[in-house]
């Protein structure tokens, strides 16, 4: 597969750097590699780090490698975040100092990928995050077209927080009864058909909050969230601190919670009390940024 330029943007990078408080010589994992825009800003800043990028996307170390100089000590690793553990005792590293994870889509995903992350171009309908899924990984494809009414209303009601989950879950099964749903447009399609009309002028695209459930599903993204938290926090050292980028409510809740409980136990401090937010100037150069939350936990042990 060619890979095209990156267009990435990435989110709250300065914020996110600064908050990591980190020192020359420090070994930190951007666990959601991205565009790659976090660890580069690293690479420029801080002599002599060593950063551990992990995607399971590996298309997007191939769009960004040409970033990093020979000085960028980074090595990358085509794995979800949620094996943090397992990839930091594979490359025999006990402790690292920060830990980052940008929760977001990247627009590389959204407009590049070719796999139907985006409702404005028809395209295939996967929504993996793996750039080459094998026949056995779950599909937007497979849930669309197989996945029992019911079921299609919870995750479209419980991931998306959509007010017209059960429409649109009828919508789903009727359609298919005519023909296999394959690609975005054919899903769009459906949804413009199921919801009211005056849902269809709202600010957000009626496909938005939908799409947003099939690629949570597709992906496990808040079973990968909540095991990927803990088993990041593990891996920090004293002091280490862990930044976290969440772009829906549903990420967020399950962050500000997990930081909250480490922080009642006196495992770590928050950094920040309330989640920072992008500048006016970054929403107005970056639209994608406009849900952006940063919370800051740092590790405290005695």
């Amino acid at each position: 597969m060619e890979h095209k330029t990156s267009i990435h943007k990435s989110v709250l990078l300065q914020e996110t750097i600064d908050g990591l408080n980190l020192r020359p010589g420090a070994t930190i994992v951007d666990g959601t590699f991205g565009g790659g825009g976090h660890s580069q800003l690293i690479c420029s800043r801080f002599s002599g780090v060593k950063i551990i990028a992990l995607d399971q996307d590996k298309g997007v170390w191939d769009r960004n490698k040409t970033k990093f100089d020979k000085g960028c000590d980074i090595s990358f690793v085509n794995k979800n975040f949620r094996d943090v553990d397992q990839v930091l005792k594979d490359l025999k590293i006990e402790f690292v100092d920060g830990v980052m994870l940008d929760l977001g889509l990247s627009s590389d995903q959204l407009e590049n990928s070719g796999r139907g992350f985006s409702f404005m171009i028809d395209e295939p309908l996967l929504m993996t995050m793996k750039e080459n899924p094998s026949p056995e990984d779950l599909t937007a494809l497979d849930v669309v077209n197989t996945w029992g009414e019911d079921s299609l209303a919870d995750i479209i009601y419980g991931y998306g927080e959509e007010q017209f989950s059960r429409r649109i879950a009828k919508g789903i099964v009727e359609a298919r009864k005519r023909a296999q749903i394959k690609t975005t447009f054919d899903l769009v399609k459906i949804i413009n058909d199921s919801v009211p009309n005056f849902y269809k002028k709202g600010k957000i695209n009626p496909s938005t909050k939908t799409f947003q459930a099939l690629r949570i599903a597709v992906n496990d993204e808040l079973g990968a969230l909540t095991l990927g938290l803990e088993r990041s926090f593990q891996a920090l050292g004293n002091g280490g601190r862990l930044a976290i980028i969440s772009f829906h409510s549903l990420e967020d809740r399950i962050v500000k919670r997990f930081f909250k409980n480490k922080e009642v136990g006196k495992l770590a401090r928050l950094i920040n009390k309330k989640p920072i937010t992008p500048s006016s100037q970054e929403l107005k150069d970056n639209k994608r940024s406009r849900s952006a939350k940063l919370r800051i936990l740092e590790k405290i042990i005695d």
